[in-house]
């Protein structure tokens, strides 16, 4: 049973505490209360590597958190045994035991699945809660994401959902439209990944149903001011990250980022590319016909996610070394003069820790899901409850777009940004 809300007063009821009191409270209580005013009831659907650190990382906020998951015991190695967050049952394919299980929140959290977003859409309005998730699924419309048809629904229930809130999609988003704000015209943009783990066995820091989709989806540009299906792991090229990555070849993937970037900000092209030993295996399987949509996920080829326990063994046994993450965005465009236009390359680069300084933090998980559930974290964090409708990240007032990178920096998360003039429309190539 969850702890009942105390109303502070009457300004204060969209933003009140939980406290078990039936008694009137004290002086300490009631300035606890306030400190925390805007803190949230919140529910987490998917309590695996992203979703149970996300939970810690919001009750660390002053949030009141609990989880659900299909498996409450694997959830539970996933929080920890010494974790107090509740988790309960549910299967995110059953409309009502959402509503039972996240009855009283004000804000639900899709940490599973992307396949169940609309489900949680449509519980999120039932329960007049906010609403956000970390991916797009695309399958109604390739280029349209499914979350935006909730948009008229969510302005009359005057709540938000944020849509894409996470690392890749989510702050890659706010990179764009950071550049974007400094130029006149926005002629191109690129979007770079880089994932890799040093490891003697097969392990992904995705979950292997969102490695699995990843591989079989054909991958979406933006070109000529018009959407586009490419080939699978097409378009190769040698990207140079910052070091100590270097040099690595990346080729096109379906990324959600292509959805809704061109939609807020006038552009000609668009594409995303990944790269690291994680990608060049699937690209590997690809070419030797072992990945299709008819033959289902091989198990053997995408290991489940493995539990903070699990990653502390495989360490421990020397089995897992090292694994890294980061993210490289370019934007091109022209900034105008009074004399002439100037050709601007602006690119942000994003370093999240490795496994290894992630490891001496106490913690036992994944860059990638480090990265997305820290990220998250800071889009709940600086929250807006005055905003009515459905928001991309590039979408979300400058303000907060801002707050939330200068968040991220805080937790261990390099960003850094250059300014490049370019002299020749040449040297976009010479520049990637």
């Amino acid at each position: 049973m969850y702890p009942t809300p105390v109303i502070c007063c009457r300004q204060s009821r969209r933003y009140a505490g939980w406290a078990i009191l039936r008694a009137k409270p004290s002086r300490a209580a009631w300035a606890i209360v306030v400190k925390s005013a805007n803190s949230m009831r919140i529910f987490i659907l998917g309590a695996g590597a992203t979703g149970s650190l996300l939970a810690h990382l919001l009750e660390k906020q002053g949030h009141v958190v609990w989880c659900g998951d299909r498996d409450p015991g694997r959830a539970r190695r996933f929080l920890g045994k010494r974790s107090s967050i509740p988790v309960t049952s549910v299967n995110a394919r059953n409309l009502r035991g959402i509503l039972r299980a996240a009855k009283g929140c004000q804000l639900v959290v899709n940490a599973s699945a992307s396949v169940f977003n609309e489900i949680v859409l449509r519980a999120a309005l039932r329960l007049r809660a906010h609403y956000l998730d970390l991916s797009s699924h695309l399958t109604r419309n390739p280029f349209r994401p499914e979350q935006l048809r909730y948009q008229k629904k969510f302005e009359e229930k005057h709540r938000v959902a944020l849509i894409n809130a996470g690392a890749a999609p989510g702050l890659t988003n706010l990179l764009v439209k950071r550049a974007a704000e400094m130029l006149d015209e926005v002629h191109s943009v690129h979007i770079r990944l880089y994932e890799s783990s040093e490891s003697d066995d097969p392990i992904s820091q995705w979950s292997p149903e969102v490695s699995f989709d990843e591989a079989i989806s054909h991958p979406r540009i933006y070109r000529h001011k018009k959407y586009q299906l490419a080939k699978r792991f097409s378009e190769l090229e040698k990207f140079r990250f910052p070091e100590p990555i270097g040099r690595a070849n990346v080729v096109l993937a379906a990324q959600d980022e292509v959805a809704t970037l061109p939609e807020h900000i006038p552009m000609n092209d668009l594409d995303v590319k990944i790269g690291g030993n994680e990608f060049d295996r699937l690209r590997r399987w690809h070419k030797q016909g072992k990945l299709s949509k008819s033959r289902g996920i091989p198990r053997q080829k995408f290991p489940a996610t493995s539990s903070p326990r699990k990653i502390a063994s495989l360490i421990r046994q020397g089995i897992l070394q090292n694994a890294r993450f980061a993210a490289s965005v370019i934007v091109i465009g022209v900034k105008r003069r009074k004399k002439h236009d100037q050709p601007l390359s602006i690119r942000s680069d994003v370093i999240f820790p490795t496994l290894y300084q992630i490891r001496r933090q106490g913690k036992f998980t994944t860059p990638v899901a480090y990265a997305t559930a820290h990220v998250a974290a800071m889009f709940i964090k600086f929250f807006n409850h005055d905003l009515e409708g459905v928001y991309a990240p590039e979408a979300l007032p400058t303000e907060m777009r801002r707050a939330i990178v200068a968040g991220v920096r805080k937790h261990g998360v390099k960003i850094t940004h250059k300014v490049t003039p370019l002299k020749a429309k040449e040297e976009e190539e010479e520049f990637l």
